[in-house]
């Protein structure tokens, strides 16, 4: 008789966060700062493995922006050479207030979606209610699917709450954060606590994700891909391979979860499959 907790066989749907608000050219000359950059380095990340980008916009120096312009070229160009990529924009970033949701009228597939505040390494990740509420409204309005990042438990109770009073649709895809410093660091007992929470509000065959900060990364790509969760990798999260090496690409840190993923016989999930674990359109 087949084990029914076994993640064997059970596709993987790797994401991938391809620049971020803070890498620059200084911490790793792979990091694509560049719509076309962007595009180019997501291209070979998507042909590695990844069916999601997590997307980001520099302004001309290179800082973070949330303008909606370079979203729509950076969405345009991904939908072009990447074919059925879901597209997922961040309304998090380096915005103030409203103007971090000003690129939701692009309608991309989804966009995260950060439902309570906590610390970052040098100041707090402000998300108030009533921002929280205006996000999920407009993710409601122009039927993107936003993935929860939670930063903490509380968010994955809040994101409850919400899909209970309508603010949310569906059975949210929930993010577990860990490794910001001055926020939750990779403690396994609390991620197993979140995926026994996650279960218990959301049901057993909720889909989940884990991200890792930094050296962190390989850590939680590991503990999702072997407990049946999904992974985020890529240059927005973590420079380097290991402590001595950096990354030469997204597609390097792509392929170290592909190669995750045999090692604990998961089949990376095609963009088809991954719009299907999702509940997604299709492409």
């Amino acid at each position: 008789m087949s084990d029914p907790h076994s993640v064997s066989g059970k596709p993987c749907i790797i994401c991938v966060a391809i620049t971020g608000s803070l890498p620059t050219k200084e911490n790793n000359p792979a990091v694509p700062i560049t719509i076309s950059e962007q595009v180019e380095s997501t291209q070979e990340a998507f042909e590695a493995g990844a069916s999601i980008a997590h997307c980001h916009v520099r302004d001309d120096e290179g800082k973070p922006t949330s303008d909606p312009e370079r979203f729509a070229r950076l969405k345009e160009g991904l939908e072009r050479h990447c074919p059925g990529l879901i597209v997922q924009l961040s309304t998090g970033g380096r915005g103030a207030g409203r103007a971090r949701g000003g690129m939701l009228p692009l309608r991309p597939d989804m966009a995260s979606l950060s439902v309570g505040s906590n610390n970052f390494p040098t100041r707090v990740y402000d998300n108030p209610p009533d921002l929280v509420d205006w996000l999920a409204s407009e993710m409601l309005r122009y039927d993107v699917k936003p993935e929860i990042e939670a930063f903490d438990l509380s968010h994955i109770l809040q994101a409850r709450k919400m899909a209970d009073d309508g603010r949310l649709t569906g059975t949210p895809y929930v993010q577990f954060v860990m490794g910001v410093k001055n926020a939750m660091p990779a403690d396994r007992d609390v991620f197993d606590y979140y995926i026994h929470t996650v279960k218990r509000l959301f049901g057993e065959d909720a889909p989940w994700c884990a991200a890792g900060i930094g050296p962190q990364q390989i850590v939680l790509n590991d503990w999702a891909i072997s407990s049946g969760g999904h992974a985020r990798t890529g240059l927005e999260d973590n420079v380097r391979i290991d402590r001595d090496t950096l990354a030469q690409s997204n597609a390097a840190l792509v392929r170290r979860a592909v190669d995750l993923c045999e090692r604990h016989e998961r089949p990376v999930a095609s963009v088809a499959q991954a719009r299907q674990i999702l509940g997604l359109r299709a492409a």
